[in-house]
């Protein structure tokens, strides 16, 4: 009696997996026609190589490298980073890779497929990263961390391998790839700027510094503008010496012997 519901149970299991729509793979992203190859990486958020998708990227570097790319990301795209890291001969161990993607707040962004983390054996000639980013919206909460549009950076490094190994010369190619159809749904907001940071602090003055307004009056500054501006740190470097001067003063008091008649 059992044989036959198992058969016919597996015949259901059968029927209901081929009447299942099958999620289609994501392709690997391939570079854009005619796009230069980038062959250098910046070493830290401040001096990322920006790139734009579909730029394919292929620099020497060593396994102690921590290598940074930017690249700009609008409301409704979906990104998928790619890189492979090719060893040379002759390495002690196992080796422990990864690829982390920030926004422009410096928020580390949440991969939805891809092998963020793998290990390449000690006889590995390569190995392959990826990070399938979430769809850019246009507006989100400020206490979340949805990717908004703005700048992206891209850190690739190696989180474990055996010390002899360290600075061996690697080869890195990379490629960030746009896989989405950018008709994002409408998120009853819109971003106000993009997350882009400021590395470059401060205003540029377009008129002649030296000239004064015309409207502003002389009150006394030639008089009083070689004096620093006062300040709570100056006032408690001055109070600091006064009581310095009167301990002083009390000490030499207290210890000095009277003299003899």
């Amino acid at each position: 009696m059992r044989t036959p519901l198992i058969r016919s149970s597996a015949a259901l299991v059968a029927a209901a997996a081929l009447t299942l729509p099958v999620a289609p793979a994501l392709a690997a992203p391939t570079p854009s026609p005619g796009a230069a190859t980038v062959t250098k990486a910046g070493t830290s958020f401040l001096t990322a190589t920006s790139i734009t998708a579909g730029q394919p990227v292929r620099v020497g570097a060593s396994t102690s490298d921590y290598l940074y790319w930017s690249f700009p990301a609008s409301a409704g795209q979906i990104h998928d980073i790619a890189a492979t890291v090719t060893f040379p001969k002759g390495r002690t161990g196992d080796s422990t890779w990864t690829v982390e993607v920030f926004d422009g707040l410096r928020r580390r962004q949440a991969c939805t497929a891809g092998a963020q983390t793998p290990t390449a054996g000690a006889s590995a000639t390569s190995v392959a990263l990826g990070c399938t980013l979430r769809r850019v919206r246009s507006w989100a909460e400020p206490w979340s961390a949805d990717p908004l549009p703005g700048t992206y950076y891209v850190r690739l490094s190696v989180v474990e391998l055996p010390e002899p190994d360290l600075g061996l010369p690697v080869d890195v190619d990379l490629l960030v790839a746009e896989v989405g159809d950018g008709d994002a749904p409408a998120d009853d907001g819109e971003l106000k700027a993009p997350l882009v940071p400021n590395t470059k602090a401060g205003t540029v003055l377009t008129g002649d510094p030296a000239a004064a307004p015309a409207d502003e009056e002389d009150d006394g500054s030639l008089l009083t503008g070689w004096l620093p501006d006062l300040s709570s740190r100056w006032v408690w470097t001055a109070v600091g010496g006064v009581l310095a001067a009167v301990a002083g003063v009390v000490g030499f008091a207290l210890t000095r012997r009277p003299r003899r008649p």
